[in-house]
């Protein structure tokens, strides 16, 4: 169990191929260019590297997270919570159980890329510690902004690894 913000507790839990109509759904009112289905089967079934979780409130699937894990790093690749309950602290509570079970199995540091844009989403990341280390020009090729790289250091605490300002925001 984790606790969001709300105080209300949730469950964390290895996503699975019967969790892809409610990640599907939460996906497509998440983001511009969503995952495919076959995406997501693939990560579960197929990539080796590839780990996903879902967060339930009650039954419900209200969130998740996938990510790599290569060697002593782990990289975000997708992160989402439905609509209703954003700003309730599930996404949150969703990165900082994943990001606590790989310190506690000596993952040394996290990656991700992040819309410039994505203010809600760069304020979460900095709270965890992450900083901004580069940016890949066009990342997103439904609109051609770039992504800003970040990376935490999680032998850290996160006041101890993260940085002043988003240097190129």
């Amino acid at each position: 169990m984790v606790e969001p913000v709300s105080g209300e507790p949730v469950a964390l839990e290895p996503m699975t191929l019967e969790d892809l109509d409610d990640v599907l759904a939460i996906e497509r009112v998440s983001f511009q260019t969503p995952w495919s289905r076959g995406a997501f089967r693939y990560e579960l079934t197929q990539n080796r590297v590839a780990r996903c979780s879902v967060v339930r409130r009650g039954r419900r699937l209200v969130g998740y997270l996938c990510r790599w894990e290569i060697g002593h790093e782990i990289h975000i690749t997708n992160l989402a919570v439905h609509p209703d309950l954003r700003r309730h602290g599930m996404a949150r509570a969703l990165l900082g159980a994943v990001l606590e079970d790989a310190r506690r199995r000596g993952v040394g540091l996290a990656f991700l890329e992040v819309r410039p844009t994505n203010a809600e989403a760069l304020g979460l990341y900095e709270s965890f510690g992450f900083r901004v280390i580069g940016r890949r020009k066009g990342y997103y090729f439904d609109t051609g902004e770039d992504a800003l790289v970040m990376e935490a250091r999680l032998s850290a605490e996160p006041s101890e690894s993260a940085a002043p300002g988003r240097p190129g925001a």
